[in-house]
């Protein structure tokens, strides 16, 4: 196979498995088949260790695993031989791309995925309690899940507001130790007669779980166990706190970016500066249209224009049907005129838009003169087709 040829099959292979542009079915469905699978391992392993649910389904819980196997493996070997697709290793040669990859933390997720099994098919039966690991694949389901991205983002960027939180923790924990065995060591030696023995009960309080197996029973006690209760209530909120709030600002920083990039693609913007971009955020926002669905049906008013920033738009108007890819736009002059629809705009694969209300646009239009200028110079043009009555929605006319 020529060497373009096979550049070109590895990259749709990567775009396949790396979750690639929106409208972009294959990697759709590539991400739900192997989550579906990912879950249904997982369900499988939990009752697998059921004894009677085990026997009973031994030959399916088998047939599971080997599918698994198979479909994991060949994931993995794919996923090495796709990693010099990957944008950071681009620069880099075949093998150290690669290798980047297999010790990078989703690499080493997806090899822990597979070798357990593996393992079992060559050790002995005694060590086949290797399979338990197989848990392991839930932590695949991470680079499916934009939820789950974002919260081990957060993890790690507040790794050292967590850590400082744990060493305080520990540090309360052995102070209240050291205190309730000095108020209570003669009391209940054979619980609190040690501050190890007495770490136990502080770290318990302060987690705020309280199994009740050790309580103090004088004054003194009873007054240093009220005190660690109270703290043990600000230790296990102050890194929830951080947790929550870290992981509120991801998501709009998230959202902030791929809004920023939509934005970037659409012509009509394409000569803003990053301030007037910011500005121009305020006033869009965005509509995300599944395959099928209609965007604007004929006879609505025309409140909106919308730019297509990933996927493809078909507008059925009465004698020809017209698609619109990215960087296209469409209604500004039903906008302008206040008029009805008289053509239904459907996606047609998963596509991103942005929507901007009439209002906006008139305001826009009054604030920046250049987007002014540009979308009467479209107007004219369009409008210079005379494909309708002036009186109708001239949908014919919006297209670019």
């Amino acid at each position: 196979m020529p060497r373009d040829k096979i550049r070109d099959l590895r990259r749709r292979v990567y775009l396949a498995l790396e979750q690639g542009p929106v409208g972009e079915r294959v990697g759709a469905v590539v991400d739900r088949l192997l989550v579906t699978l990912i879950l249904i391992n997982l369900v499988a392993v939990a009752l697998e260790s059921v004894p009677a649910i085990g026997a009973r389904y031994a030959l399916t819980f088998a047939l599971i695993e080997y599918v698994s196997l198979i479909v994991f493996s060949v994931e993995y070997g794919l996923r090495l031989w796709v990693a010099v697709e990957h944008g950071p290793h681009q620069h880099l040669s075949g093998a150290r791309a690669r290798f980047k990859y297999a010790l990078s933390p989703a690499g080493l997720i997806d090899l822990a995925a597979v070798l357990p099994f593996w393992f079992a098919l060559v050790l002995p039966s005694d060590f086949r309690f290797v399979l338990v690991f197989r848990m392991v694949r839930f932590f695949k389901i991470a680079r499916y899940s934009p939820a789950m991205r974002s919260l081990l983002d957060v993890l790690y960027r507040e790794r050292r507001a967590l850590f400082g939180c744990l060493v305080i923790t520990l540090g309360i924990s052995l102070v209240a130790a050291a205190l309730m065995h000095l108020a209570e060591g003669k009391v209940q030696p054979d619980k609190l007669g040690t501050i190890p023995d007495a770490l136990w009960w502080s770290i318990v309080t302060i987690g705020t779980i309280g199994y009740g197996d050790v309580v103090p029973i004088t004054a003194l006690g009873k007054l240093i166990a009220t005190c660690t209760i109270f703290i043990g209530l600000i230790m296990m909120a102050l890194p929830i706190g951080i947790i929550a709030n870290a992981f509120s600002e991801q998501i709009h920083r998230r959202d902030f970016i791929v809004t920023w990039g939509m934005i970037a693609r659409v012509p009509l913007f394409a000569e803003l500066d990053a301030g007037e971009i910011a500005d121009i955020m305020q006033l869009l926002r965005a509509q995300l249209a599944e395959a099928g669905e209609v965007i604007v049906r004929e006879g609505d008013p025309a409140h909106s224009m919308y730019f297509i920033a990933e996927g493809e738009v078909e507008v059925a108007l009465k004698r020809e049907r017209i698609r619109l890819g990215v960087g296209q736009f469409f209604g500004e002059v039903a906008v302008l005129r206040r008029a009805r629809r008289s053509a239904t705009a459907t996606a047609v694969i998963r596509s991103s838009l942005l929507v901007l209300d009439a209002q906006d646009l008139h305001a826009l239009m009054q604030r920046d003169s250049r987007i002014a200028t540009r979308v009467k110079e479209v107007v004219a043009k369009r409008v210079g087709r005379e494909v309708v009555s002036p009186k109708g929605d001239i949908v014919a006319e919006e297209i670019k």
